[in-house]
């Protein structure tokens, strides 16, 4: 089975190429057309995270990784309460018969995926078990969201087509509302080009783009229709919530901020030379919002840095080919706030947060699709070519995982437990340590009760 990548028309006949121009807020920005033809305005507005902090879901007793990106903002990183990280035994592996391109999202003891073939299911994250599965189409490339206080999953769906698995054509799409407990479908949307963009839920709406460009604002309880927007381009990647904004890019090169509550655009930025007849690249990429920046990859072969309150390019560093993944984001002690990405040019890199300077790359043997996940100080990311998972020290890019299965999104975790998305099964992760020190409380509660025993 050849990967999505090479399958799907919609990212077929992709060329990148070198950036001429960015146009924002009437100032241009020349790019010189020699190597590296790369841009660094390390002063536009730039702030740590404890002086402008994303929103963040609303604390609840259960455990919370409920969208893409872990947070409305999709900074990919989770910071967990104790240590978590390699050695790793293996625990439960889950099965699923179909391509895993996206990630499960977690709520309390359950996994919730979505696979390529449209099918949604729940699992026991204790025990690798299936609670329920629902047919809801027949092509998906996208996680789910959780829409918690409402008890439901979002599932958007490129395809009901019966020949769609086949084919890899959208069409004839939906965006998908299940119930968490049962899967039982509660309302459905239709989306006539199909849906690629995992979907954010946040409060009472749901956002999500789909394949003519179109951004929707649905009521998350019935499916109704808030607003929409029409953007110049396929909308394939998420839209990202911070600032009191929505982002998003699109595929003819533009970047986006949009206000959540009514749809009216804030700002529009073009990449490229799209202002001035030249080819540019695609926004594939989910963005990433921190720091008062919009970090996001194009398949112009660049990763960008845009300020959040007004579209102001802040920097665009090239990488040797498309850079289809999602940024993580990350402001570590002893290394500072840095992006990383990886890129089709077999490079994994980690960016200066501000000034867009590569801080260190790694090389991962093979192209890199998908987009990573930090976890403690780890970063993590598959390579499609090797069908692998490495792990890498966040400061230095110093490989300390190796896992011979995954493709495109890594991993996500709870506050104990890693879980491996590999090319068709999902592997529970767990730490040797925590399985040491459970065993050594084991047996000294073992000795208490001898003792109490001999009294």
């Amino acid at each position: 089975m050849s990967s999505p990548g090479s399958q799907r028309w919609l990212r077929r006949g992709l060329v990148a190429v070198a950036v001429l121009l960015v146009v924002l807020g009437g100032a241009v920005a020349v790019l010189l057309l020699h190597s590296p033809g790369n841009v660094s305005h390390p002063n536009v507005e730039f702030t740590r995270p404890s002086s402008t902090p994303p929103p963040t879901q609303a604390a609840l007793p259960a455990f919370e990784w409920p969208n893409y990106g872990y947070n409305a903002a999709r900074t990919r990183e989770f910071d967990p309460p104790s240590k978590l990280g390699p050695p790793f035994r293996k625990g439960w592996r889950f099965q699923d018969f179909a391509l895993l391109e996206f990630p499960p999202v977690i709520n309390g003891h359950t996994l919730f995926v979505l696979d390529d073939d449209g099918s949604a299911k729940a699992i026991d994250a204790l025990n690798g078990h299936k609670l329920w599965e629902t047919k809801v189409g027949t092509l998906a490339a996208a996680s789910p969201a959780l829409g918690i206080a409402h008890g439901l999953l979002y599932l958007p769906i490129l395809s009901t087509n019966a020949s769609a698995s086949k084919t890899q054509a959208p069409g004839h799409g939906k965006l998908v509302a299940l119930s968490m407990k049962t899967g039982r479908v509660v309302w459905s949307h239709d989306v006539p080009p199909g849906t690629e963009s995992s979907p954010l839920a946040w409060q009472n709406s749901v956002y999500f783009g789909d394949q003519n460009g179109t951004v929707y604002s649905l009521d998350a309880q019935t499916g109704h229709v808030n607003w929409t927007y029409h953007a110049s381009g396929a909308v394939k990647g998420g839209p990202s919530l911070a600032y009191g904004r929505l982002y998003f890019g699109d595929y003819s090169g533009r970047a986006y901020a949009l206000n959540p509550a009514s749809g009216h655009k804030i700002w529009a930025v073009n990449t490229g030379g799209a202002d001035f007849g030249f080819g540019s690249g695609n926004f594939y990429s989910t963005p990433a919002v921190a720091f008062g920046r919009v970090y996001m990859g194009s398949t112009d072969g660049r990763v960008y840095s845009f300020a959040a309150r007004t579209g102001q390019l802040a920097w665009a560093t090239g990488t040797g080919a498309y850079v289809y993944a999602s940024p993580a984001v990350a402001d570590l002690p002893g290394i500072g706030p840095t992006v990383y990405e990886g890129s089709y040019d077999g490079y994994f890199y980690a960016f200066n947060a501000q000034s867009g300077a590569i801080r260190w790359r790694h090389p991962a043997g093979g192209k890199i699709s998908g987009s990573a996940t930090i976890v403690g100080d780890i970063v993590y990311f598959s390579d499609l070519a090797a069908k692998n998972t490495q792990g890498l020290d966040a400061r230095t890019g110093r490989r300390v995982f190796l896992f011979p299965d995954g493709a495109f999104n890594p991993v996500v975790a709870d506050s104990s437990t890693i879980y491996l998305t590999g090319y068709t099964m999902l592997y529970q992760m767990i730490p040797k340590r925590s399985t040491l020190a459970a065993a050594s409380a084991s047996s000294a509660s073992g000795r208490r009760n001898s003792a109490q025993t001999r009294k």
